[in-house]
């Protein structure tokens, strides 16, 4: 994503800052400031905020710890993009760090985003790749019965879009896969589609340690008490741990193939390498056995069988080509040759 698709576009909120809206129970939207929101926390009248941010700087963390009361421990995490997948429980409220992936240029670039979500509020930190999350907010915007359920639809919202961004990634794997399976098969060895086959199950194994810990903490979150997501909302997470456990059993399946391929890949070069040994022994055989009867006669004896005789040349000759003859059927029913 460029970075002016991250920026923000209200003027009265920092560029780091691309979203901050309250929801009311009844679906309907209000822009607000980040001051005004300990005003829409005051009225207790069942609306939320969410707030989206990207890269933030570390002043815009601290305005929001003070608006909602976060952790020290958590924004410190947020404020760092290296962490591993968890959810962590802070009073009333969670902290979710998860890993995402999205293709840009043609490449896999992985990014991460952190959630913090209490009873009223909902604060979205990206880092790195990663999709906008204006898609996520649109879809509760259009199905105001999910908003009924607070912050935990908004959760929700951008988990299923977390996940449903694995899938046409885990396609491009299998499509690519699938074109290299003819240059395995070639008849000559290129060092190339070693190489592609290394760097397809690497980003492989980095898109499996993205997806694997998400099944961890959708599991967490459908088992979450105490009201902060309440029961009915739980089983729409269970339906996106559904699909990100088919989209790890699929990235599973490609790790198997592409270790099988890079072993069929190494058989077949070994195989070549074989067949040029043997047919190199068979030509060299039928050089040496000519080569090892001219030096018996090479030797410059006096005293040696068919030298003197006028067809001794011609019988050599014949001999040679007897020999010769010989050996190459046998080396051509072997099909070494």
């Amino acid at each position: 994503m460029t970075e002016s698709a991250n920026r923000s576009p209200r003027p009265d909120l920092p560029v780091c800052v691309i979203n901050c809206a309250a929801y009311g129970r009844d679906g309907a939207r209000r822009d607000i400031s980040l001051d005004a929101i300990s005003d829409v926390l005051a009225v207790d009248d069942g609306s939320f905020v969410w707030v989206g941010l990207y890269e933030p700087a570390d002043g815009i963390l601290e305005k929001l710890q003070e608006e909602f009361g976060l952790h020290d421990l958590a924004v410190e995490d947020a404020q760092n993009a290296h962490q591993r997948p968890k959810v962590e429980s802070y009073g009333n409220s969670l902290f979710i760090a998860m890993h995402t992936a999205r293709t840009v240029e043609q490449r896999i670039r992985f990014g991460e985003t952190h959630v913090f979500i209490g009873p009223r509020y909902i604060v979205t930190v990206r880092h790195g790749a990663s999709s906008s999350y204006a898609a996520a907010r649109a879809r509760i915007e259009r199905e105001p019965e999910l908003l009924v359920h607070g912050p935990g639809a908004a959760l929700y919202a951008v988990l299923d879009m977390v996940v449903d961004d694995f899938m046409p990634i885990v396609d491009e794997f299998n499509h690519t896969l699938n074109m290299l399976e003819q240059d395995i098969f070639a008849e000559e060895f290129r060092k190339d589609t070693v190489r592609k086959l290394y760097e397809l199950k690497r980003e492989l194994t980095r898109l499996r340690m993205a997806v694997a810990p998400l099944q961890d903490i959708l599991s967490q979150l459908e088992r979450v008490r105490g009201g902060l997501i309440d029961g009915e909302i739980q089983l729409y997470f269970r339906d996106v741990h559904d699909h990100a456990q088919r989209i790890s059993e699929a990235t599973d399946t490609l790790r198997e193939m592409l270790t099988a391929a890079v072993g069929v890949n190494l058989s077949l070069v070994t195989v070549h390498q074989g067949e040029v040994v043997k047919r190199l022994g068979a030509w060299a055989a039928l050089l040496a056995a000519p080569t090892l009867i001219a030096s018996w006669y090479g030797m410059n004896f006096e005293s040696m069988p068919e030298t003197k005789s006028p067809t001794g040349y011609w019988i050599l000759i014949g001999v040679v080509v007897v020999v010769c003859g010989v050996l190459y059927r046998m080396f051509k029913r072997a099909r070494w040759l």
